[in-house]
């Protein structure tokens, strides 16, 4: 057998790129059932596994998924009851979002930091179309990074039309395996043709009727970068649910809300009206931002309700 890594999934079939740069066409052996969750991809973009070559067809078999370090992941969107593994084995993360065309949904990105927190994977915040910008957008985009940089998230302004703050993103990402996620119509393909323009991933417009963006990625897939390090692009995310966590997956994974929650009176707080919460001074004193604890609120009573959990 070879040891290879899964660059793209297309369903069914997996092109996996062995250890010595040849690609080849994987099917799965077998079901694998992955730490006992419930999902829909149980292989998915970045996995290390085990192929053995079929000698009549040069196509290849994945016998064995080899150990996550880590990977990120999602509610499926058609089985709300499993979860769907979007990337493994990253070592950073970079949500691409913009403030006009489409208008920023702050929700989406702390949705989005619930996905990569639960790892400690590191997250970059891009802020994409800074040419379209006026004063008021500029103002927003200001406000939004002194927040997320105070809880210890960078924060990129970038115009992939223009190419300022390209160079920044392109140090960024050179040597690590990133997962590049974001919602549609936010520029994400054409920011990475503009980085590695060979590359040349299809990009789509804004819909006139929606003013949402139409989907251009239909599977993940990693791409290697010629100055070092690879990205894997993702399907333009609508929303993100959360019916695989637990109360307190939610409640730890608000990172600073974790760290106030050390001199909360009970040790399963869940920030909600419990006496004694530390969390809930730090919001009335302004140290916890309104917007990231009404979006916290938001998503614990979602996945209460989806599991049929009760909140106290």
């Amino acid at each position: 057998m070879e040891k290879g890594k899964v660059m793209k999934s297309t369903g069914s079939w997996y092109q996996v790129r062995l250890e010595d740069g040849h690609h080849i066409e994987s099917r799965i052996a077998g079901k694998f059932r992955i730490e006992d969750k419930k999902v829909t991809n149980p292989i998915a973009v970045g996995d290390e596994v085990l192929v053995e070559r079929e000698l009549t067809t040069n196509k290849g078999v994945i016998k064995e998924v080899l150990e996550r370090k880590n990977f990120v992941a999602r509610q499926s969107p058609h089985k709300r009851h499993n979860m769907h593994i979007l990337a493994s084995n990253l070592d950073q993360a970079v949500l691409i979002v913009t403030i006009v065309e489409p208008n920023l949904k702050q929700g989406f990105i702390d949705r989005f930091l619930l996905t990569t927190e639960p790892y400690n994977i590191p997250t970059c915040i891009v802020f994409n179309k800074a040419d379209l910008y006026d004063d008021d957008d500029l103002a927003y985009f200001l406000e939004m990074r002194d927040l997320y940089k105070k809880i210890g998230y960078q924060v990129l302004l970038v115009s992939a039309a223009t190419g300022d703050g390209v160079d920044d993103l392109a140090a960024l990402l050179k040597d690590k395996i990133t997962l590049i996620g974001g919602q549609s119509g936010v520029g994400k393909s054409s920011l990475v043709n503009t980085i590695q323009p060979e590359l040349d991933l299809r990009t789509g417009e804004i819909s006139n009727y929606s003013g949402k963006g139409q989907h251009t990625t239909t599977f993940a897939e990693m791409h290697l970068l010629s100055f070092g390090g690879a990205i894997i692009d993702t399907p333009g995310i609508k929303s993100l649910s959360f019916n695989y966590l637990k109360i307190m997956d939610v409640a730890h994974n608000f990172r600073e809300f974790f760290i106030y929650s050390e001199n909360c009176k009970y040790p399963n707080c869940t920030h909600r009206q419990e006496p004694g919460c530390a969390v809930k001074a730090a919001l009335e004193t302004g140290e916890i931002n309104e917007m990231r604890y009404d979006n916290y609120i938001v998503i614990l009573e979602e996945v209460a309700q989806q599991n049929d959990w009760e909140l106290n």
